[in-house]
């Protein structure tokens, strides 16, 4: 891994008391369900209509990226995410779809 490169957990090392401990703050579940809407593509960091600072921001992505919620890619010019689906259905079925659908439903 560069210095360039962020650190994400593989496939097979998510765990779920992670990724509901980055779920519990509903600024990082709405991050997940607006990248659910189209999980094959990803989106500037940046993009992201968050009430809160940058700094907030930066450790919001870090805990999404760490929990392995979402893969993040350093551009150069800025960080680009797109959300884990495959893994994440693999691994927790259903989850992605209940998290979006509780958001929903308020």
């Amino acid at each position: 891994m560069t210095a360039e490169e962020l650190a994400h957990p593989a496939a097979e090392e998510l765990e779920v008391g992670s990724v509901l401990s980055a779920l519990a703050d509903a600024n990082r579940r709405r991050v997940v369900a607006e990248l659910a809407e189209r999980p094959d593509e990803e989106r500037l960091c940046a993009s992201f209509d968050l009430p809160v600072g940058k700094s907030s921001r930066t450790r919001h992505w870090r805990v999404l990226r760490e929990a392995g919620l979402v893969y993040q890619r350093d551009a150069g010019n800025g960080l680009y995410m797109r959300l884990r689906k495959e893994d994440l259905d693999r691994r927790f079925p259903g989850l992605i779809q209940a998290v979006v659908a509780a958001g929903r439903a308020r």
